[in-house]
């Protein structure tokens, strides 16, 4: 039987090219999405993936939306914490509405979505939880304080887990791209992009896809002997 892949922030950029790689490598998957109805849709019509939507930031959403997955696909396998938000500013102008936004999704919002599927996969004796953290969770950015420390934090969180799902046939890994070519990076003026290209040593920024390839080997019986890693995906930009 086919196993349940469930994969947040999973109807746009590296999310949706999560999802169909899953799809395509024989998982029953699940794409949720917070807000954008209509690129949600789209999605779906084109690749037959069900949609669900909820915050990651509210955490008996997640409760609720995770409980809906499983009655229609059946217990979740593997777990992609994908979903994240960005609210830059330089740290003396940052808001406190800032801060607790991007922790709320891109940190509480990985505990929100693990926490109750945990149970079930130590149950089970089997589970892939994969969160995608940041080049930046690593190194730090200027005008990311708050997405810097959300994304470190989800490296801690990832190495803590790790040891306590060992035993209980549980991987936990991490997932830290560097620049893709997202719509969002996309849309940034050319000699900005130029300059970011410079800093990569493979001399192109990222695909979705390349992502999507860590998170199916990590999601595979192969990896089984990979947990609380950091699996860098940066082109060489960052070393570690």
């Amino acid at each position: 039987m086919a196993r349940v892949a469930l994969v947040t922030g999973g109807t746009r950029g590296i999310g949706a090219a999560i999802a169909i790689a899953l799809k395509n490598a024989g998982y029953k998957v699940a794409a949720n999405y917070a807000g954008n109805d209509e690129a949600a849709g789209k999605f779906k019509d084109e690749t037959g993936i069900p949609v669900y939507k909820w915050s990651v930031a509210d955490y008996d959403a997640c409760a609720a939306g995770i409980a809906q997955v499983e009655a229609d696909l059946g217990p979740v396998d593997v777990l992609v914490n994908n979903a994240g938000i960005t609210r830059d500013a330089m740290f003396h102008k940052m808001t406190r509405d800032q801060w607790h936004d991007v922790m709320g999704t891109n940190l509480n919002g990985v505990f929100n979505m693990t926490h109750p599927l945990w149970t079930g996969m130590r149950d089970r004796k089997f589970g892939r939880v994969i969160t995608i953290s940041s080049i930046n969770g690593q190194k730090g950015q200027m005008g990311q304080a708050n997405y810097s420390a959300a994304k470190a934090g989800d490296i801690g969180f990832t190495k803590a887990l790790a040891q306590e799902g060992a035993r209980a046939g549980i991987t936990v890994n991490v997932i830290c791209p560097g620049y893709i070519a997202t719509d969002m990076v996309m849309a940034v003026p050319e000699k900005v992009r130029e300059s970011i290209i410079a800093q990569i040593p493979v001399g192109r920024l990222g695909e979705p896809e390349d992502i999507a390839r860590c998170v199916v080997f990590l999601a595979s019986d192969e990896a089984s002997f990979i947990t609380g890693a950091t699996l860098t995906a940066n082109g060489g930009q960052y070393l570690t």
